[in-house]
């Protein structure tokens, strides 16, 4: 096989969808589909738009939840995957098709429920739900030129919570997901898609117990008897 050279104006390669929940300064909060998320030990690393109103709410709340669809719950990502919560909207966004929406709940069709330990609200529907805080950011694309210079920044968020549905739990563990029955959405090139149930063949590093990982896992987490800073 001969490879081609060729020069796509996006990179998506196959990433889970994320559906962040951020708080307003009025006190409502915010819905916003993203893909560009990848994780590592407690640690979630997010690609997003520097100054958009995502971007705005953790910076000036430090805190977010991290709500994974699975691949049943396209009707619900999709009437908001072309909305923005500001008003005052950016050319490029406009240009995209774009539009402003205020309650992201009533349109999408999605549930709040409360956090614990973060003021965004996590999204009932959403069969993995992270309550995360914001520790660091790193400006992107610091080598361009204006006005793609720092356009995307990459959030390192603590994770500080984990909760999921019941019917994704590995049987006989209290803290392992099974993966034969977690089917995150992925997007691809735009699209949107699921994973086949089945396994392509064994992997020798599922051999290794999850447990054997927990050195990663951030020991201060907070506890149930802790209380939330809102």
């Amino acid at each position: 096989m001969e490879h081609q050279l060729i020069s796509p104006a996006i990179l998506y390669w196959g990433t889970p969808v994320v559906l962040i929940t951020t708080e307003n300064d009025d006190g409502s909060s915010n819905i916003m589909p993203m893909s560009s998320a990848w994780w590592l030990g407690y640690r979630c690393m997010a690609g997003i738009v520097t100054g958009s109103h995502t971007f705005c709410n953790i910076m000036r709340t430090k805190q977010c939840v991290l709500n994974l669809p699975d691949a049943s719950m396209a009707h619900f990502l999709n009437p908001i995957a072309r909305t923005t919560g500001s008003e005052h909207m950016t050319p490029d966004k406009s240009d995209r098709g774009y539009k402003y929406c205020k309650d992201k709940w009533a349109l999408s069709g999605m549930t709040p429920d409360d956090s614990m330990f973060v003021a965004p609200p996590r999204i009932k529907q959403c069969p993995v739900q992270m309550e995360a805080e914001l520790i660091a950011v790193h400006t992107m694309m610091g080598d361009m030129d204006f006005p793609i210079k720092g356009a995307m920044s990459a959030l390192e968020l603590r994770i500080l919570r984990v909760y999921v549905d019941p019917k994704i739990k590995m049987e006989g563990y209290d803290n392992r997901v099974d993966p034969d029955k977690w089917c995150p959405m992925i997007m691809s090139f735009q699209e949107l898609y699921g994973l086949d149930n089945r396994k392509i063949v064994h992997s020798s590093l599922g051999e290794i117990e999850e447990e054997k990982y927990r050195l990663f896992t951030d020991t201060k987490i907070p506890k149930d008897t802790d209380t939330v800073s809102h």
